[in-house]
């Protein structure tokens, strides 16, 4: 069993997907928990046609995070964004997502960040988060830092039902809650969202919680 380790809120923190569900479906929990203890969460997500737009407002509304829409997913839009927010914690896909959306954001998240990290300093850690059944083409998603988000589960939940056109009830509902009670079990709690570090400029984080 991987301990449980204790939850400390970074200043900030910007996740960049590639739909408006999916940084509920992956990170809502422990979004729910940084903006809980004062963290300024940003989700920031490529613009989608409605209803996903509103959608995508509904969803961050309901975790109480800010919402940003950048017209195109290439790395000049992840950079130009990183420069503004300057976060400290950046959550972003599997670069070896099985989703072609999602590893092409991860591209433009990996190919902005040498640029940005030089210029600013930030961001400090970048994480990738889960994603579907924990299978990426490299694999399964490798335990490491893995969050107890018990408190904030309902949080996550009510944030996945604000994206009604997706199959959230038959398909995306089911899967993130038996996503996230296999990760809490593997850490002895009821759900939990887990993260794998990304290097910057070839050092991963020496923090032992986001």
């Amino acid at each position: 069993m991987i301990p449980v380790v204790a939850f400390i809120p970074p200043a900030s923190v910007l996740t960049v997907m590639a739909h408006p569900d999916d940084a509920e479906l992956w990170a809502g929990g422990t979004l729910a928990l940084c903006v809980a203890a004062g963290t300024d969460v940003t989700i920031a997500v490529p613009r989608h046609p409605e209803p996903r737009a509103s959608e995508a407002a509904a969803g961050a509304a309901a975790l109480g995070a800010g919402l940003h829409q950048f017209n195109e997913p290439t790395a000049v839009a992840v950079r130009e964004l990183l420069l503004d927010t300057r976060p400290e914690v950046v959550l972003t896909h599997p670069l070896r997502d099985v989703h072609p959306d999602h590893w092409r954001i991860a591209e433009a998240v990996l190919e902005a960040l040498p640029e940005v990290v030089i210029a600013s300093g930030h961001p400090r850690r970048v994480y990738t988060t889960d994603t579907y059944n924990s299978l990426t083409l490299a694999g399964p998603v490798p335990a490491h830092t893995t969050v107890d988000i018990t408190t904030t589960w309902a949080t996550k939940q009510r944030a996945l039902a604000a994206h009604a056109s997706q199959p959230i009830t038959g398909h995306f509902g089911p899967m993130a809650e038996n996503l996230a009670r296999l990760w809490g079990a593997r850490i002895g709690v009821d759900h939990a969202e887990n993260f794998v570090p990304l290097p910057v400029l070839g050092r991963l984080p020496a923090a032992t919680a986001l």
